[in-house]
Protein backbone atom coordinates (compact mmCIF):
# COMPACT_ATOMS: atom_id res chain seq x y z
CA UNK A 1 0.00 0.00 0.00
CA UNK A 2 0.96 3.57 -0.82
CA UNK A 3 2.57 5.65 2.18
CA UNK A 4 0.15 8.33 0.65
CA UNK A 5 -3.09 5.92 0.84
CA UNK A 6 -5.24 5.53 4.20
CA UNK A 7 -8.56 4.05 5.01
CA UNK A 8 -8.88 5.53 8.54
CA UNK A 9 -8.94 8.86 10.36
CA UNK A 10 -6.43 11.21 9.87
CA UNK A 11 -4.92 13.68 12.44
CA UNK A 12 -1.31 15.96 11.55
CA UNK A 13 0.17 13.53 14.10
CA UNK A 14 -0.61 10.32 11.74
CA UNK A 15 -0.28 12.11 8.90
CA UNK A 16 3.03 13.94 9.52
CA UNK A 17 1.92 17.32 8.87
CA UNK A 18 0.55 20.53 11.06
CA UNK A 19 -3.14 21.28 9.84
CA UNK A 20 -5.22 19.13 8.20
CA UNK A 21 -7.64 16.56 10.10
CA UNK A 22 -9.94 14.40 8.55
CA UNK A 23 -12.79 11.57 9.42
CA UNK A 24 -15.22 9.52 8.07
CA UNK A 25 -18.15 8.33 10.11
CA UNK A 26 -21.05 6.17 8.92
CA UNK A 27 -24.05 6.96 11.31
CA UNK A 28 -26.73 4.35 12.68
CA UNK A 29 -30.22 5.37 13.80
CA UNK A 30 -30.85 5.35 16.86
CA UNK A 31 -27.12 5.27 17.87
CA UNK A 32 -25.48 9.04 18.29
CA UNK A 33 -21.58 9.89 17.84
CA UNK A 34 -20.31 12.21 20.12
CA UNK A 35 -17.20 14.50 19.32
CA UNK A 36 -14.86 16.87 20.85
CA UNK A 37 -13.51 19.60 18.60
CA UNK A 38 -10.62 20.94 21.06
CA UNK A 39 -8.40 23.24 19.64
CA UNK A 40 -9.97 22.76 15.95
CA UNK A 41 -12.48 24.32 14.10
CA UNK A 42 -14.51 21.17 12.26
CA UNK A 43 -16.61 21.35 9.18
CA UNK A 44 -19.40 18.78 9.37
CA UNK A 45 -20.25 17.52 5.90
CA UNK A 46 -23.16 15.14 4.89
CA UNK A 47 -21.71 13.13 2.22
CA UNK A 48 -24.80 11.29 1.95
CA UNK A 49 -27.96 10.48 4.13
CA UNK A 50 -29.26 12.90 7.17
CA UNK A 51 -27.84 13.81 10.07
CA UNK A 52 -28.70 15.83 12.94
CA UNK A 53 -25.97 17.80 14.67
CA UNK A 54 -26.66 18.78 18.96
CA UNK A 55 -24.24 20.96 20.09
CA UNK A 56 -24.40 23.78 22.51
CA UNK A 57 -24.69 26.07 19.14
CA UNK A 58 -27.84 24.65 18.99
CA UNK A 59 -29.89 21.86 17.57
CA UNK A 60 -29.47 21.53 13.79
CA UNK A 61 -31.87 18.83 12.14
CA UNK A 62 -32.54 16.92 9.26
CA UNK A 63 -28.89 18.42 7.17
CA UNK A 64 -28.05 15.94 4.37
CA UNK A 65 -30.67 14.14 2.88
CA UNK A 66 -28.93 13.23 -0.46
CA UNK A 67 -28.84 9.51 -1.38
CA UNK A 68 -25.73 9.31 -2.99
CA UNK A 69 -22.81 12.12 -2.89
CA UNK A 70 -23.40 11.55 -7.02
CA UNK A 71 -26.62 13.04 -6.69
CA UNK A 72 -27.54 16.75 -4.96
CA UNK A 73 -25.65 19.24 -3.30
CA UNK A 74 -24.30 18.70 0.00
CA UNK A 75 -25.29 20.27 3.29
CA UNK A 76 -22.26 21.02 6.14
CA UNK A 77 -21.84 22.95 9.41
CA UNK A 78 -19.19 24.90 10.89
CA UNK A 79 -18.32 24.65 14.34
CA UNK A 80 -15.45 26.38 15.87
CA UNK A 81 -12.80 24.99 18.84
CA UNK A 82 -14.07 23.85 22.45
CA UNK A 83 -17.12 22.56 20.70
CA UNK A 84 -18.95 19.15 22.03
CA UNK A 85 -21.25 17.48 19.30
CA UNK A 86 -23.61 14.73 19.44
CA UNK A 87 -24.62 13.24 15.17
CA UNK A 88 -27.79 11.00 15.18
CA UNK A 89 -28.85 9.94 11.89
CA UNK A 90 -28.37 7.61 9.09
CA UNK A 91 -25.66 8.45 6.57
CA UNK A 92 -22.63 9.40 6.22
CA UNK A 93 -20.84 12.51 7.97
CA UNK A 94 -17.21 13.44 7.38
CA UNK A 95 -15.85 15.72 9.85
CA UNK A 96 -13.06 17.99 8.34
CA UNK A 97 -10.35 20.03 10.99
CA UNK A 98 -7.69 21.99 11.02
CA UNK A 99 -6.18 24.45 14.03
CA UNK A 100 -7.45 27.79 14.82
CA UNK A 101 -5.75 29.09 17.62
CA UNK A 102 -7.89 32.70 17.29
CA UNK A 103 -11.38 30.89 17.98
CA UNK A 104 -12.34 30.37 14.96
CA UNK A 105 -15.47 31.79 13.07
CA UNK A 106 -19.06 31.64 13.63
CA UNK A 107 -21.16 28.26 14.61
CA UNK A 108 -23.41 27.85 11.52
CA UNK A 109 -25.02 25.74 8.96
CA UNK A 110 -24.10 25.46 5.15
CA UNK A 111 -26.98 24.66 3.54
CA UNK A 112 -26.01 23.08 -0.40
CA UNK A 113 -28.82 25.08 -1.79
CA UNK A 114 -26.93 28.79 -1.28
CA UNK A 115 -23.80 26.57 -2.66
CA UNK A 116 -22.67 28.09 -6.38
CA UNK A 117 -21.76 24.87 -8.29
CA UNK A 118 -18.95 25.57 -10.90
CA UNK A 119 -17.99 23.70 -13.78
CA UNK A 120 -14.33 24.01 -14.88
CA UNK A 121 -12.23 23.00 -17.50
CA UNK A 122 -12.69 21.30 -20.79
CA UNK A 123 -13.30 18.01 -22.75
CA UNK A 124 -12.19 15.47 -21.10
CA UNK A 125 -10.99 17.28 -18.20
CA UNK A 126 -14.03 18.93 -17.59
CA UNK A 127 -15.83 18.32 -14.04
CA UNK A 128 -18.14 19.82 -11.38
CA UNK A 129 -16.69 21.30 -8.33
CA UNK A 130 -18.79 22.40 -5.15
CA UNK A 131 -17.54 25.07 -2.82
CA UNK A 132 -18.41 24.35 0.53
CA UNK A 133 -15.89 26.23 2.37
CA UNK A 134 -13.94 27.95 0.81
CA UNK A 135 -12.28 31.64 1.15
CA UNK A 136 -15.95 33.06 0.64
CA UNK A 137 -16.99 31.43 3.68
CA UNK A 138 -15.63 32.35 7.07
CA UNK A 139 -13.29 30.16 8.52
CA UNK A 140 -9.66 30.44 10.21
CA UNK A 141 -8.00 27.64 8.49
CA UNK A 142 -10.28 25.22 6.69
CA UNK A 143 -10.86 24.82 3.14
CA UNK A 144 -13.29 22.72 2.16
CA UNK A 145 -14.57 21.69 -1.48
CA UNK A 146 -15.73 18.40 -3.44
CA UNK A 147 -15.66 17.66 -6.79
CA UNK A 148 -17.43 15.20 -9.21
CA UNK A 149 -15.45 13.89 -12.35
CA UNK A 150 -17.37 12.03 -14.93
CA UNK A 151 -16.18 8.89 -16.32
CA UNK A 152 -13.35 9.17 -18.72
CA UNK A 153 -12.20 12.73 -17.83
CA UNK A 154 -9.04 13.75 -15.87
CA UNK A 155 -9.70 16.31 -12.65
CA UNK A 156 -7.39 18.11 -10.53
CA UNK A 157 -6.20 18.99 -14.04
CA UNK A 158 -3.05 19.98 -15.23
CA UNK A 159 -1.21 18.90 -12.60
CA UNK A 160 -0.95 21.59 -9.66
CA UNK A 161 0.69 21.75 -6.22
CA UNK A 162 0.30 24.40 -3.37
CA UNK A 163 3.52 23.32 -1.04
CA UNK A 164 4.91 26.87 -1.02
CA UNK A 165 4.35 29.50 1.78
CA UNK A 166 4.74 31.98 -1.55
CA UNK A 167 1.82 34.23 -1.67
CA UNK A 168 0.87 35.73 -3.74
CA UNK A 169 2.26 32.46 -6.16
CA UNK A 170 1.51 30.03 -3.90
CA UNK A 171 0.02 28.54 -0.78
CA UNK A 172 1.43 26.09 1.50
CA UNK A 173 -1.43 23.96 1.53
CA UNK A 174 -2.09 20.58 3.08
CA UNK A 175 -4.87 18.10 1.44
CA UNK A 176 -6.98 15.06 1.71
CA UNK A 177 -8.43 13.58 -0.82
CA UNK A 178 -11.84 11.25 -0.04
CA UNK A 179 -12.93 9.31 -2.78
CA UNK A 180 -15.73 7.21 -3.90
CA UNK A 181 -16.71 5.98 -6.87
CA UNK A 182 -19.77 4.96 -8.81
CA UNK A 183 -20.26 2.31 -9.30
CA UNK A 184 -18.49 1.35 -6.20
CA UNK A 185 -16.39 -1.87 -7.01
CA UNK A 186 -14.54 0.35 -10.08
CA UNK A 187 -11.66 2.22 -8.90
CA UNK A 188 -9.91 5.79 -9.80
CA UNK A 189 -5.94 6.95 -10.64
CA UNK A 190 -4.22 9.75 -8.64
CA UNK A 191 -0.26 10.89 -9.03
CA UNK A 192 1.27 12.82 -6.38
CA UNK A 193 5.25 14.31 -7.68
CA UNK A 194 7.39 16.24 -7.14
CA UNK A 195 9.51 17.77 -9.88
CA UNK A 196 12.59 16.59 -8.88
CA UNK A 197 11.18 13.43 -8.67
CA UNK A 198 12.04 12.60 -5.18
CA UNK A 199 8.28 12.01 -4.43
CA UNK A 200 6.31 10.47 -7.51
CA UNK A 201 3.28 7.64 -6.44
CA UNK A 202 0.45 7.00 -8.85
CA UNK A 203 -2.46 4.99 -6.79
CA UNK A 204 -5.42 2.85 -7.56
CA UNK A 205 -7.99 4.45 -5.38
CA UNK A 206 -10.86 2.68 -4.46
CA UNK A 207 -13.96 3.73 -2.96
CA UNK A 208 -13.98 4.93 0.58
CA UNK A 209 -9.88 5.69 0.19
CA UNK A 210 -7.98 8.57 1.66
CA UNK A 211 -5.37 10.18 0.17
CA UNK A 212 -3.28 12.43 1.50
CA UNK A 213 -0.97 15.33 -0.47
CA UNK A 214 1.64 16.30 1.28
CA UNK A 215 3.62 18.10 -1.49
CA UNK A 216 4.29 17.89 -4.93
CA UNK A 217 1.71 18.07 -8.23
CA UNK A 218 -1.28 16.13 -8.19
CA UNK A 219 -4.01 14.94 -10.71
CA UNK A 220 -6.94 12.29 -10.72
CA UNK A 221 -8.57 9.78 -13.22
CA UNK A 222 -11.37 8.74 -13.48
CA UNK A 223 -11.57 5.32 -16.07
CA UNK A 224 -14.24 4.81 -18.57
CA UNK A 225 -17.64 3.31 -16.86
CA UNK A 226 -16.76 5.41 -13.14
CA UNK A 227 -17.56 8.70 -11.64
CA UNK A 228 -15.28 9.82 -9.36
CA UNK A 229 -16.39 11.97 -6.20
CA UNK A 230 -14.09 13.52 -3.76
CA UNK A 231 -13.52 16.04 -0.79
CA UNK A 232 -10.89 17.92 -0.54
CA UNK A 233 -9.67 19.10 2.92
CA UNK A 234 -7.20 21.82 2.78
CA UNK A 235 -5.30 23.79 5.70
CA UNK A 236 -1.73 25.56 6.03
CA UNK A 237 -0.89 29.13 7.74
CA UNK A 238 -2.74 31.12 5.44
CA UNK A 239 -6.09 30.74 4.12
CA UNK A 240 -5.61 31.10 0.82
CA UNK A 241 -5.61 29.00 -2.53
CA UNK A 242 -2.76 29.85 -4.69
CA UNK A 243 -1.54 27.10 -6.72
CA UNK A 244 1.22 26.45 -9.37
CA UNK A 245 0.60 24.44 -12.44
CA UNK A 246 3.21 21.78 -13.56
CA UNK A 247 4.91 23.77 -16.80
CA UNK A 248 4.98 20.56 -18.89
CA UNK A 249 0.93 20.65 -18.73
CA UNK A 250 0.10 23.62 -18.14
CA UNK A 251 -0.30 24.14 -21.80
CA UNK A 252 -3.51 21.97 -21.40
CA UNK A 253 -5.32 25.50 -20.07
CA UNK A 254 -6.13 26.59 -23.38
CA UNK A 255 -9.04 25.05 -25.44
Amino acid sequence: MSGLLTHGPVTPESAGWRYVGFEVIDLEADTPVTRDTGDTEVCVVVVQGSCTISSGHGDWAGLGGRESPFRGRPDAAYLPPGTELELTGSGEVALCSAPAPNGGGEARVLPGDEVEVETRGFGAQERTVTPILMADREAESLLVCEVLTPPGHWSSYPPHKHDRDALPDESYLEETYYHRIDPPHGFALQRVYTGDGNLDETIAVRDRDVVLVPRGYHTVSAPPGYAVYYLNVMAGPERTWAIANDPDHEWMLNP
